[in-house]
This record gives structure tokens, C-alpha cells and sequence, in this order.
């Protein structure tokens, strides 16, 4: 196994990295819906000003969206590990959109369901409640013309120009009143977009909670589930447990998502996370012991994954995409380490080394040689021999 220099806070360590770990293999139906919010490749050769640009390379950007479905996972797709409204805007989300549910077709049991929200709306002083409408339903309208399903997304334009529930309770029902299939809604916290604070009309999660279960059980004929990204496994289940019946939570807590996933007496969530783009095989290999009602292997395959989650998404949490793509590279999903609008360089050093060290303990690095050659690039960009 190759060796090689990581700095750590107290200076460079010779690391070791070990064997990738052979996850079990199996086919969907899985007892849980499990959805990758996949990331975008972007094109590195491509003529653009990368802070202002979103210039994807398309091939690679499907390929790895085949990848995911290869292993069972759905795709979740133009969504916020797709640096959604943050680098990708809304014109390029429908050309991806597109060519994910053209793909979709050559993949025999392929799930996907598309983002719609307002991010071609900027949010401002002059945007009323009623343009937020109109930005939705462009959007749903779209996706839907395509054929796809919908993740609704949390829209900054609402977040600014609503004046409390009531306005969050009249956009949401009249969206889920024109949509011709049910759809999943995303509540994304704070701390993965900022701008998102106080949403559903409460800057208290547990009173915006109560907005958002009253949208749910006034249309939940037009709701299949609803994604909470809070990081906090207690609010989930708490929402969890109050869904009207045949509305599935799907959990978006990047840090304690095995047990979520696992659940308890009361019931359990579905999935649809960022951090499965990068973990996908050991996801496949979970799921599939859980198919057997094997919960030991279940855990002995997430356990070292999640030290290896809360690193990616650590505080600033909006940044993980960085950490995501960097995966991606290292396990040779794609020829270099570039990304849209830059992103690439939202982490330190010493955070890539940490996720490095992480990834390997989690059988993660599927060719070790690989990817210690690919960090040792990325160590020499930075000055580090």
C-alpha cells in the first residue's frame, strides 16, 4: 500500500493507506429509498471566468450519474450538490435535468426526480409572494414538460419576501395544487444556505415545523415525502412521526444518517442525501444487508462513513460540495479537481488531508495507488514536496 506525507496541525506525517473494502452487491427493491444528490463535473478546458461561469462537462457529468444508478441509488437531480444557485443556475439545471432523464431511459429501474424551485428569481425589495409563484411554476412546469418528477426546493425569493406562514402556506398550496405528480419537498437549513433563515416563516425550527406539516396535511395527496436538511436527527424524527399516513420522510441529516435510515419502533426514514454521491458503494452494501435484515453489517458498513460525513460537512457546511467532488477525483470518476465556480478551492489543505485519512478508514478509496498519486498533485500545488 503506497505511503505518503499528510500535514496534520502539527506538521507532515507519513501516512499509510490501506485495502478498499468490497462492498455487498445487490439490486434495487431495497427496503429503503435511497436518492444521491449527485454532483456536477465541470469542463476545465472550457473558455469562462470560473467565479461567474457554470461550464459542465456533460459526459463525465452523466457517466457518473450511471455510476450511481449501476450501484442502486436513484439520483436526485440539479439539487444543491449540483452547486444549485451556486455557480449552476437555472438554464444549465435544465439542460442537466434533460440529458439525466434522457439517460434515465437506457437504465433498466433508474429513479430520478428533478429540482424545481425560483433561482432564476434574484430576491430583492420589489419581488412579491406573487412572483415567487410565477418563479415556481415556470419551473415545475419545465421539469414536468421533460417528463421528470419534482424535489421542490426551498426558494431564497420566499424566504425575503414572505411576511409569515400564511405567505409560505398560500405559495406552497397553490404549487402542489398544479402539480400533475407528487412531489418531494426540501427544506434546506440555514446552514447549508444562509439566506435560507427563518424559513416556513420561523426562525424556531419546531414553530416553522408546524407551517410546514400544515402545507403537508392540506395537499399530502400531492406530497411523497418531505427531505429536511437541519442536521439534527431529534427534529426529524419528531417530524417524522406527525407525517400524514403514506408521506415518507427522507432524511437529509449528513451527520447521523445510518441510524435515521436504520430507524426504530416508530418507524424510519428514506434517503436523499449530498454525502451519497461520494459513498455510494458502501450505501449499495448497506442497503443490501438491510434487504436481509443483516443490521449488524448494516452499521459495521455506515459506522466509518460518518466520521468521514461530518468532516465533508462541517461548518462552513455550504462548502461540502468541495469535499464531494474532491472524492470524486481521487477515485478517478473524473480526470481533475476543478469545479464550478471555483469551488475547489472552499478548503484547506489540512481539510483534504483529514477527508484522505477519513476515506481510506472507510474502505472508500477504491484504488489506493490512484489516489495517493492524486494527492500528492494536489500536495504539490500547494508547496508541499
Amino acid at each position: 500500500m503506497p505511503t505518503l506525507n499528510l500535514p496534520t496541525p502539527e506538521g507532515l506525517t507519513p501516512f499509510t493507506t490501506g485495502a478498499p473494502r468490497e462492498f455487498p452487491r445487490a439490486t434495487p427493491p431495497f427496503p429503503r429509498l435511497a436518492l444521491a444528490a449527485a454532483h456536477v463535473v465541470a469542463d476545465p478546458l472550457a473558455e469562462q471566468d470560473p467565479w461567474l461561469d457554470a461550464k459542465p462537462d456533460w459526459d463525465a457529468t452523466i457517466a457518473y450519474r450511471r455510476y450511481l444508478w449501476s450501484l442502486g441509488l436513484g439520483v436526485a437531480e440539479a439539487m444543491d450538490t449540483a452547486q444549485r444557485g451556486m455557480g449552476l443556475g437555472w438554464t444549465a439545471a435544465q439542460e442537466l435535468i434533460r440529458r439525466s432523464l434522457d439517460a434515465a431511459q437506457d437504465m433498466p429501474g433508474a429513479v430520478i426526480a428533478s429540482g424545481a424551485g425560483t433561482d432564476h428569481l434574484a430576491p430583492g425589495p420589489e419581488v412579491t409572494v406573487d412572483d415567487v409563484i410565477r418563479a415556481y411554476e415556470e419551473q415545475c412546469e419545465a421539469v414536468e414538460r421533460m417528463g421528470g418528477r419534482i424535489i421542490l426546493m426551498a426558494s431564497r425569493a420566499l424566504a425575503r419576501a414572505a411576511r409569515g406562514p400564511a405567505d409560505y402556506e398560500r405559495v406552497y398550496g397553490r404549487i402542489l395544487s398544479g402539480v400533475r405528480q407528487p412531489v418531494i419537498i426540501h427544506w434546506l437549513g440555514e446552514m447549508f444556505d444562509p439566506a435560507l433563515d427563518g424559513y416556513w416563516g420561523h426562525a424556531d425550527h419546531y414553530a416553522a415545523m408546524e407551517t410546514a406539516l400544515a402545507v403537508i396535511a392540506a395537499h399530502a395527496a400531492k406530497v411523497d415525502g418531505v427531505k429536511i436538511s437541519l442536521l439534527d436527527k431529534e427534529k426529524e424524527i419528531a417530524m417524522r412521526r406527525r407525517l400524514p399516513r403514506g408521506v415518507r420522510m427522507y432524511t437529509g441529516d449528513d451527520f447521523n444518517y445510518a441510524e435515521l435510515i436504520a430507524g426504530d419502533a416508530e418507524g424510519h426514514s428514506d434517503a436523499l442525501l449530498g454525502i451519497f454521491d461520494p459513498i455510494a458503494p458502501a450505501v449499495g452494501g448497506a442497503l443490501a444487508a438491510l434487504s436481509r435484515d443483516d443490521l449488524s453489517t448494516f452499521h459495521d458498513i455506515l459506522a466509518p462513513t460518518v466520521p468521514l460525513s461530518r468532516h465533508i460537512f462541517r461548518a462552513p457546511t455550504r462548502f461540502y460540495k468541495t469535499g464531494v467532488v474532491f472524492m470524486a477525483w481521487l477515485n478517478g470518476h473524473q480526470e481533475h479537481f476543478v469545479m464550478v465556480g471555483g469551488q475547489q478551492s472552499a478548503r484547506s489543505l489540512q481539510h483534504f488531508a483529514a477527508l484522505f485519512r477519513l476515506a481510506d478508514a472507510a474502505g472508500l478509496l477504491r484504488d489506493p495507488d490512484l489516489a495517493a498519486a492524486r494527492m500528492r498533485r494536489l500536495l504539490a500545488v500547494h508547496g508541499v514536496a
